[in-house]
């Protein structure tokens, strides 16, 4: 048995983030530099740990990244990944179900997790006097979760997940365009084919030993990366890490992932009905992956498009045209391959087609000629206002502790903070115009309509 966790205090004030900032020659302002100061080792079992010191207030955050997300999974065997971001909640080989969160909240401390395709991530946000109460909470899971989960425990949570999918999915107004967006840009057997939450099928299907096997491949030290950052000292916590993971048993190495290409090579259209009075069209075209080339610059082409009232496709189908109750526009970043995403929904009155039409417009007019200097300068502006936001805090999903944690997976280096953002000062309003007209192809794209279903009184007799 493991004993019991400890609750530790350590008192140390030094400055942890510098962003330096001095006048060049010419007597203008250069970019702030940031430096986030820590240190990393692996443990003999192969967990990474990366450790970085904030003391501007007393919290400390545990973050831990499993390297597998649902495009790990297998046609007829989905919706593991996000089933394991439950079943860590419900207990370990010393805590018992409904401890880790008295636990927690009886120390002040909050925590959750999140699934996606290419990752699955938990965070213990604590006072710093109770790190190694998260740290022992957090290693009980990884090393003995196994211990006290049964196959009733398994069918309880996939329950919930069915649910979650109903809600989330079935049940939510244009719930069911992201799932069917995904079966349109990705071929079959595709990882990134099938949804995050998986298909309802396959969650029934599972069986208990198809959920431990899982485990035992993905869960493993080898295959996870920690962060823990806050008000810490590095030498007392790294003793602190050895002793909660140090007993953790290695794993299998996981073998990397070999995906061919995927391409678009005409225009797929497809219609959906669904229970909303309004009608919306997505329009999405497949991209370069996650840091690839042109990832940044179309991060900015969505930002022109569609990132504020006064970009190209809000203010001309909102305001000034008054066709369109909302647009949006975003570059969704995957590790494999990333998608190009316009969402519109039209005004009572108007159509899908008006919507598209002008859409069409605004695509060619970027693709043709250059942006402004202006335009370029405040999407960055916003980009990098976000990219500030999300630092001063150390905990949650996007703090500095998710952020070294998704440096060091991408990247392999988890003070990448310079690298990210230069990728953006780096662009030109002609990168920009570029990448429009490289990637935002009318004939190679899904086009996809949810429209409302047919009322009663819709129907003839």
């Amino acid at each position: 048995m493991r004993p019991a966790a400890l609750l530790l205090v350590v008192w140390l004030a030094v400055p942890v983030l510098a962003q330096t900032q001095t006048a060049s020659h010419d007597g203008s302002i250069p970019p702030l530099k940031i430096e986030v100061q820590y240190t990393q080792f692996t443990l003999p079992n192969g967990l990474h740990v990366i450790l970085h010191e904030d003391h501007s207030v007393p919290v400390v955050t545990v973050n831990m990244w499993y390297h597998v997300g649902s495009a790990r999974e297998r046609t007829g065997r989905t919706g593991f990944a996000h089933l394991f971001e439950h079943l860590m909640f419900m207990g370990s080989g010393h805590v018992k179900p409904g401890e880790f969160d008295e636990w927690l909240e009886g120390a002040g401390g909050t925590n959750n997790g999140s699934t996606e395709n290419d990752r699955t991530n938990y965070w213990i946000n604590v006072p710093s006097n109770a790190v190694e109460l998260a740290l022992f909470l957090e290693s009980d899971r990884m090393g003995y979760l196994l211990d006290t989960m049964t196959p009733q425990t398994v069918d309880a949570q996939r329950d919930v997940v069915k649910n979650e999918r109903r809600q989330s999915y079935e049940n939510r107004p244009y719930g069911m365009a992201e799932p069917t967006l995904g079966e349109m840009l990705y071929p079959e057997g595709h990882p990134y084919h099938w949804p995050v939450i998986g298909y309802m099928p396959d969650l029934t299907a599972a069986t208990y030993d198809d959920v431990v096997a899982f485990f035992k491949k993905y869960y493993a030290p080898g295959n996870a990366s920690l962060v823990v950052a806050g008000d810490i000292e590095p030498a007392a916590t790294r003793r602190m890490v050895e002793k909660w993971f140090g007993d953790v048993k290695p794993g299998v190495p996981v073998e990397p992932m070999t995906i061919p290409g995927v391409a678009i090579t005409g225009v797929q259209k497809k219609t959906i009905t669904d229970k909303v009075q309004l009608p919306r069209l997505y329009l999405a075209w497949l991209t370069p992956p996650h840091l690839g080339p042109a990832d940044a610059a179309l991060d900015v082409v969505a930002d022109v498009l569609a990132g504020g009232k006064n970009a190209r496709l809000y203010k001309r189908l909102v305001y000034d045209m008054q066709i369109a109750q909302s647009v949006e526009a975003a570059q969704n970043s995957q590790a494999l391959s990333s998608y190009f995403l316009i969402e519109a929904t039209p005004r009572p009155g108007h159509t899908i087609e008006e919507l598209q039409r002008v859409i069409d417009e605004e695509i060619a007019r970027l693709q043709h000629e250059t942006p402004s200097a202006h335009e370029v300068e405040r999407s960055f502006n916003q980009i990098e206002a976000s990219f500030y936001n999300r630092m001063e805090r150390v905990g949650g999903f996007g703090g500095k502790g998710d952020q070294l944690n998704a440096y060091y997976t991408n990247t392999g280096d988890p003070d990448w903070f310079n690298e990210d953002l230069g990728r953006y000062r780096a662009l030109t309003p002609s990168d920009i115009r570029a990448a429009a007209e490289r990637f935002l192809l009318p004939d190679r794209r899904v086009e996809l309509t949810v429209a409302p279903e047919a009322t009663s009184s819709d129907k003839k007799p």
